[in-house]
């Protein structure tokens, strides 16, 4: 199994129902996410979310995974920036509040087991805005494969 990782500062500042960064999986490639970063560059607070998205809604710019390990195959999963169309989405469960400090951020990690996203281009994990307005973050994902 090899790890890939992926992350930009957001072309937008997202909304409740655009995602600000996502990753989706391939056609016949599934994944499992291991951790998610998400940091402020602003000096107002933002409250953000974890989320499932089942349709890809209009993706933003293609952001290239990278390899943990230079030997591995290229990732089949990709990230993505802002959306500019939402996709649909559920929540997954995890919440912060960046506090209004550039650089205030959250690192989620998700346990031995894993977030599990199933092989589809319609199947993917981002972060939206969880109320009020959005800002420009820095995010990363690190997934396997």
């Amino acid at each position: 199994m090899a790890r890939y990782m992926a992350g930009a500062l957001t072309t937008g500042p997202g909304s409740i129902s655009l995602p600000l960064f996502s990753v989706y999986a391939g056609a016949a490639i599934a994944g499992t996410f291991r951790e998610c970063g998400v940091f402020n560059t602003t000096a107002t607070a933002v409250a953000v979310k974890l989320v499932r998205a089942s349709t890809t809604g209009t993706q933003g710019a293609v952001v290239t995974a990278a390899k943990y390990n230079p030997d591995s195959a290229a990732a089949g999963m990709g990230g993505f920036n802002t959306h500019t169309v939402a996709p649909t989405v559920t929540d997954a469960g995890y919440r912060s509040q960046l506090g209004a400090a550039v650089g205030s951020g959250v690192i989620w990690t998700f346990g031995d087991l894993g977030i599990r996203l199933a092989a589809a281009v319609t199947n993917g994990l981002g972060v939206l805005i969880e109320n009020g307005t959005g800002q420009v973050c820095q995010i990363y994902f690190v997934w396997d494969e």
